[in-house]
């Protein structure tokens, strides 16, 4: 049976989950994407480039899903299809290189709002934080890559 305690810590996960996509809905929507459309853009950005069926598995989207993501980046400018150099059968997706303003705005508030917060606590706390958070983020991509395609 659960406690109080842990119905309220499982309410906090939901709504700390809820209130991370809808600023990147928000985020997204600045530049005509979705959440997920902008979450794929980053990955593709942060550690492409990809083939799509390495990003298929990344995101847990099927193939079409993933070629319907791909089509959309590429049509807003945001992502370019070239070959592969290593196997010229095979074509890779990476990032655009594009600045965005609005985007590096927008996250550099973010990234300043929880800076401020973080440094409210003291380093054996701050260590602890982080090291939930980096445990946090490697479950959170086990898991999608388990989920995989529907």
């Amino acid at each position: 049976m659960s406690t109080a305690g842990e119905a309220a810590e499982h309410h906090l996960g939901r709504d700390l989950s809820s209130a991370v996509v809808l600023y990147h809905q928000a985020v997204a929507a600045r530049l005509g994407l979705s959440a997920g459309d902008l979450k794929t853009l980053e990955l593709i950005a942060t550690r492409g480039p990809f083939s799509a069926s390495e990003l298929a598995r990344l995101t847990g989207l099927t193939a079409a899903g993933i070629t319907s993501v791909v089509a959309r980046l590429a049509a807003g400018g945001h992502v370019v299809r070239e070959t592969d150099p290593a196997d010229r059968r095979r074509a890779v997706i990476r990032a655009a290189d594009v600045d965005h303003p609005e985007l590096a705005e927008a996250f550099a508030r973010l990234g300043g709002a929880l800076g401020g917060l973080i440094t409210e606590y003291d380093p054996a706390q701050r260590s602890a934080i982080v090291s939930y958070l980096h445990r946090m983020i490697d479950i959170l991509r086990e898991q999608t890559v388990l989920l995989g395609p529907p």
